[in-house]
């Protein structure tokens, strides 16, 4: 229902269906799912929370599982 992410710089798009961020360093995260909202951003903080069904997130055109596991 939530997903919270810490490191990020902005948001570059947005809709109920994919979520894009721009992290620190220039990476960036997609995360994919349906109803998604977003509850929560703070620049100053790098802090980001959206709430929905989260169905996917990858990371630098990656799946994020991938990404840690390398």
């Amino acid at each position: 229902k939530n997903i919270s992410v810490n490191g990020v710089e902005s948001v570059i798009a947005f809709s109920e269906v994919k979520i894009t961020l721009l992290l620190q360093g220039g990476e960036r995260m997609y995360i994919a799912g349906s109803s998604l909202r977003i509850t929560g951003f703070s620049k100053t903080n790098g802090t980001f929370v959206a709430e929905g069904r989260v169905t996917g997130v990858s990371y630098g055109g990656k799946s994020f599982t991938a990404k840690l596991f390398r």
